[in-house]
């Protein structure tokens, strides 16, 4: 075994032990107020950060280009209240048709 593969497989076993830590400790116990707001927050704050990144990032630089009127299609396609398949449609249309004109 190869230490590459050693590390994929001390990372993979790490990455199981530190999911089931959660549901082991607290068995179906509920979350202290405190600690349940921030989690709630998470999610969105992550799938935000990871659009910015795959839209505007490149390699240490910001980088404009088609992709960011797509994400800003969906933003007003959502703002609208439109169907999730929608705005994805929506926004695959609107950077689809700028790379067109580019």
């Amino acid at each position: 075994m190869t230490d590459a593969w050693l590390v994929v497989v001390v990372v993979g076993v790490a990455t199981v032990v530190m999911k089931g830590f959660g549901p082991v400790v607290l068995g179906g116990r509920p979350l202290p107020g405190r600690a349940a707001g921030p989690l709630e927050l998470l999610a969105p704050a992550l799938l935000a950060a990871l659009v910015l990144t795959q839209t505007v990032g490149g390699d240490r630089t910001i980088f404009v280009d088609e992709r960011l009127l797509g994400v800003a299609a969906a933003g007003v396609a959502l703002w609208l209240r439109a169907p999730m398949l929608l705005v994805v449609v929506v926004a695959a249309a609107v950077t689809a048709v700028a790379r067109v004109m580019t």
